[in-house]
């Protein structure tokens, strides 16, 4: 296997660990359960997405992985409220509950914040 896809996997599963960790603190703010299965079965459903998908190129839409990071950047300059109203506003309890359609109007939206 080359360096170069090492690289790649590491990059992967560095994503997948973040959603994880996102995923969990959002439980975290609205005292939900997260159970370990729930979050390892995320993590599977969005590595076999990625093995199916080519790599997004920068002229595609943005990924749920673009919009997480910043999301989570909000988040940690204290923004968390301002994020949470930004995802119920786009209908949703969480983000993964957004179309990925909806992804640049909501990172749009979020850069005002």
């Amino acid at each position: 296997m080359s360096k170069t896809k090492l690289a790649l996997d590491v990059v992967t599963d560095l994503r997948n660990l973040a959603g994880s960790i996102e995923t969990l603190v959002f439980a975290l703010e609205n005292n939900q359960t997260v159970s370990a299965t729930s979050v390892e079965k995320q993590q599977t459903k969005e590595n076999e997405e990625s093995k199916k998908s080519p790599k997004p190129t920068k002229a595609k839409l943005s990924t749920l992985e673009d919009v997480r990071a910043k999301l989570a950047a909000l988040s940690q300059d204290g923004k968390q409220v301002q994020v949470k109203e930004l995802i119920t506003g786009f209908g949703a309890k969480k983000l993964s509950d957004i179309p990925a359609e909806k992804y640049p109007e909501l990172l749009e939206e979020a850069g005002k914040l």
